[in-house]
């Protein structure tokens, strides 16, 4: 089994400029050019990926689409899928207006952890991190590792998205995992960025660049699943709620 493994932002395959330009370039995850050229360099290099990508509805009376995190193996398949539970309507005084319900479809499952090389990894997408039922949930199946891939806009993310992530670390005493969106994509949409690693005692490991930066970074970030063990032991959380 490969030792690494790579996660991606939220929407990785394109961020539309308009409801029907996001809803028409939705493609089936195996008919897609960008999965399909990640499902062979993960197998080339035996690197498992996660990534955030659009997929259409599997409902043909539906009109909206799906937003899925898939993860692909290391041996290049597709093996694990879930859909966007919680879906990003927002509404700002004097500031952007965005309804994901318009174009996309919520899902409606919490997806069971799956076994990597960093641990069992649990899946969340972008606005389910203000949900804190799902990592929750996820922890009581065996995560060590809760992803939020995310493609947060610079108004909520600058008051929001370091809080709510450290509070998800915290609670379920996970690695959690945020790849996020960064810069402008088109005259609409921008995103806060900050990629970030948070431990299981809810220290930043590692924090990239924020919405001024428009070229890609990555980090590194060493797994210690000794440490998710330690920390549960420390604090034990025996929830009586």
């Amino acid at each position: 089994m490969a030792r690494a493994a790579l996660f991606l932002p939220e929407a990785s395959d394109y961020i539309g400029s308009s409801p029907d330009e996001t809803k028409s370039l939705a493609t089936p995850a195996l008919q897609s050019p960008f999965v399909q050229g990640l499902m062979e360099s993960a197998k080339q290099h035996s690197l498992p990926i996660s990534v955030g990508i659009h997929e259409p509805s599997g409902n043909p009376t539906s009109s909206r689409i799906k937003n899925s995190l898939i993860w692909i193996s290391a041996q290049g398949e597709l093996v694990h899928r879930y859909q966007k539970l919680h879906l990003f309507d927002l509404e700002i005084d004097n500031g952007p207006k965005m309804r994901e319900s318009d174009v996309i479809e919520p899902g409606n499952s919490i997806e069971a952890p799956y076994p990597s090389p960093v641990g069992k990894v649990g899946s969340c997408i972008c606005f389910d991190l203000r949900f804190p039922e799902i990592a929750l949930s996820l922890k009581r199946q065996g995560a060590d590792v809760i992803v939020y891939p995310s493609a947060f806009t610079p108004e909520t993310g600058k008051v929001h998205w370091l809080p709510l992530l450290r509070a998800r670390a915290i609670e379920t005493e996970s690695y959690v995992f945020a790849a996020a969106q960064v810069g402008q994509h088109n005259e609409k949409r921008r995103s806060y960025g900050h990629s970030i690693a948070i431990d299981p005692w809810g220290e930043v490991v590692e924090e990239l660049g924020g919405e001024q930066k428009d070229e890609p970074e990555v980090c590194f970030v060493d797994v210690d699943l000794e440490k998710v063990r330690k920390t549960r032991e420390m604090v034990p959380l025996k929830r009586r709620t």
